[in-house]
């Protein structure tokens, strides 16, 4: 199969990503043929250990009765949603992309995979379409236009629940963000560092960054937003 990922190295040294990349169990066919897609067509998806973190974080929220909705920004051909939605038998996953194509791609995995009857697909600008959802959501997961994390993160924080997750992707951003290219600007990594900085101080969340795939926070909200509370006082 093709690799999926952007290069080798970038998080970890090669030795050590070659081992993790052995311990990972076979995916099943269509995963493995979304994978395919993703890396013949150039389509950004989540790295598979990424996808196997996501399913774990989801299916124990899922198990424990606290992941009944779930909400994806940027679905893509719909990888990291056909794994959430498996993960949440009992939940539904609103996921939100631009993309008119990629949201027909996916509806097409998704059928597939047994699991579009439990997804709603939405097209538009995540930011918009983010103010107009209504709570709660148990857990979110967040793969979309890095420069706007923060934003997301804000939009997102009043709609979890208190004990919720959020997840992000790429917060290493090939490496970039820890090591900047000394021959290039790269804006994304600049915002990322700004945007990781943010997301564990926020005296809402309990999170971390995991050096897994390219990077992913793991965030609990710990507390109420003053939005939630009535505020601003």
């Amino acid at each position: 199969m093709a690799a999926v990922k952007d290069g080798t190295g970038h998080i970890l040294r090669a030795p050590q990503e070659r081992y993790l990349e052995r311990l990972q169990p076979p995916r099943d066919p269509l995963l493995a043929e979304m994978e395919a897609y993703a890396a013949e067509h150039d389509v950004p998806i989540a790295d598979p250990e990424v996808g196997r973190l996501l399913d774990v974080l989801t299916r124990s929220r899922a198990l424990a009765g606290g992941a009944r909705r779930v909400v994806e920004v940027g679905t893509a051909i719909g990888y990291a949603t056909l794994i959430l939605a498996r993960a949440t038998p009992e939940g539904r996953v609103v996921t939100i992309d631009r993309d008119p194509e990629m949201l027909e791609r996916a509806r097409g995995y998704l059928e597939r995979g047994g699991v579009l009857d439990r997804v709603e697909l939405v097209e538009g600008e995540a930011l918009a379409v983010l103010d107009r959802l209504e709570p709660p959501f148990d857990l979110a997961w967040i793969d979309a236009e890095k420069a706007d994390y923060r934003r997301y993160l804000d939009r997102l924080l009043p709609r979890v629940t208190v004990g919720g997750m959020l997840l992000f992707d790429n917060l290493l951003w090939k490496g970039h963000v820890a090591e900047p290219p000394e021959d290039e600007d790269d804006p994304t990594a600049e915002a990322l560092h700004a945007f990781n900085a943010y997301l564990m101080m926020h005296p809402q969340l309990r999170s971390q960054v995991l050096g897994t795939g390219d990077g992913v926070g793991v965030a609990t909200k710990i507390q109420q937003t003053i939005l939630e509370l009535g505020g601003p006082f």
